[in-house]
């Protein structure tokens, strides 16, 4: 065998070695990429579900004359901004995800608000009707938590994935960029605390 063939062996080898490396880095870039988009639905899903419960509650806490105008129509409020905000989960940037963690947070603070009001309500909180869209509040939100944490892991793994050595040119060259995340600010997942509020006064 002579010498040029020897080195058209060492180049054909070297190539079919990066080429493989490319085909398993996009595999891999690709299916963490799916992970991710697949799991941002299951946060939205999971948002959606509380934004349905929120009617049936306004309509039980109606029934009371008394009850604080001003909170229901709160709740009303920031659960029809809320449904505006959408993101695309092919493009999770930081400004659209800052909005729209700013959107559900709002419903989550008038919820609270609504479930403080009601322990006033001593009829409002024995009324089965409500109790049952509690336990199911708390349920949601505990869902919410839960789909939350398991995104936020879903990213650091993508991002940290197409951001090292030498996946990162491959990243670049097929296009894989870097997605946003929830910010974990302390009791970002715990809002409303519902758990709390249910057993307040108990």
């Amino acid at each position: 065998m002579n010498r040029g063939t020897i080195v058209l062996l060492v180049i054909g080898l070297f190539l079919a070695i990066v080429m493989m490396n490319g085909c398993s880095s996009y595999n891999s870039m690709n299916r963490m990429e799916k992970d991710a988009k697949a799991q941002w639905e299951q946060v939205e899903n999971a948002y959606q579900r509380r934004n349905d419960l929120i009617p049936n509650l306004v309509a039980v806490v109606k029934n009371y004359a008394d009850f604080e105008k001003s909170t229901l129509e709160a709740v009303v409020n920031a659960r029809a901004n809320a449904t505006k905000v959408t993101i695309d989960p092919s493009n999770l940037d930081e400004a659209s995800l800052e909005k729209f963690q700013q959107a559900q947070s709002q419903v989550g603070s008038t919820l609270s608000r609504l479930l403080v009001v009601a322990e006033n309500y001593p009829d409002l909180k024995a009324n089965k009707n409500f109790l049952d869209l509690q336990t199911q509040l708390e349920g949601t939100e505990n869902r919410i938590t839960n789909e939350r944490r398991v995104f936020i892991e879903k990213v650091k793994e993508y991002n940290i994935s197409i951001s090292s050595f030498p996946r990162k040119i491959w990243a670049s060259l097929f296009g894989f960029k870097e997605k946003a995340s929830f910010k974990m600010q302390e009791g970002a997942d715990k809002t409303p605390d519902v758990d709390s509020l249910f057993n307040k006064g108990k």
